[in-house]
């Protein structure tokens, strides 16, 4: 009977039928807090306070998406799933870290707008083996302030396709799962700024984002505080 079990997928598979989102960089309660004018709190490590790694915490997820190490797997086409039933080894579909615009830690941008204000923050669904979401997927966010503008990387914070599905990390050895850089942009330059954001997946019809029993199901909430 054992050897009717498939190594490469777990035994008991997660009945969730809808991922949850998380973002980065992290804190203690979702909140992000800092100063645009005082570098240190949002570049430098401080006993007792990890909110304080905002930066670190973004550059180091990003590795794995550089465009020189994306460039060894597959140019997928959009839109389309890449099914590889039967296939041993699983390739995986490029998501290149350039796509992330000024939310990318690249030269020009290494404290993702932190230093100016108008903070990055990277939102990512979790990984469940076999999910193909049906429709045109994408992460949209909310506020109540009316006082801020959100910039979406890639455009329209869509999630494509072609990164599903996912057939778990003993075979599916290079894969990185789609990521939806959220840029916030307050309208006014001066004072403090307290945003409060929830962020869903939209446009799939078999991605929930209502759930009372579990707050992160298809979504996150958020909150940013920025100050002088």
């Amino acid at each position: 009977m054992l050897q009717t079990l498939d190594d490469s997928v777990p035994k008991y598979r997660d009945r969730v039928p809808t991922p949850g989102l998380m973002i980065s960089p992290k804190s203690a309660g979702l909140e992000l807090t800092f100063s645009k004018s005082e570098k240190s709190s949002y570049d430098t490590y401080t006993k007792g306070d990890l909110a304080q790694l905002f930066v670190k915490m973004l550059t180091l997820c990003l590795p794995a998406y550089n465009d020189s190490i994306q460039a060894s797997n597959v140019p997928c086409t959009q839109g389309h799933y890449y099914e590889q039933d039967g296939v041993e080894e699983k390739k995986s579909c490029q998501f290149n870290r350039s796509s992330l615009g000024p939310c990318a830690g690249l030269e020009g941008n290494e404290y993702f707008g932190y230093n100016e204000g108008s903070p990055c923050v990277i939102v990512k669904m979790n990984r469940i083996i076999g999910l193909k979401p049906l429709g045109n997927p994408k992460i949209n966010c909310t506020s109540k302030a009316e006082n801020i503008s959100l910039q979406y990387y890639p455009e329209y914070g869509k999630i494509d396709l072609m990164y599903f599905p996912y057939y778990g990390k003993k075979i599916h050895l290079n894969y990185v799962q789609p990521l939806v850089a959220v840029k916030i942009i307050p309208s006014n330059s001066t004072g403090t700024s307290e945003i409060v954001l929830e962020c869903k997946v939209h446009g799939s019809s078999n991605l929930k984002n209502e759930d009372d029993r579990d707050k992160f199901l298809g979504r996150v909430i958020f909150r940013v505080q920025i100050k002088d």
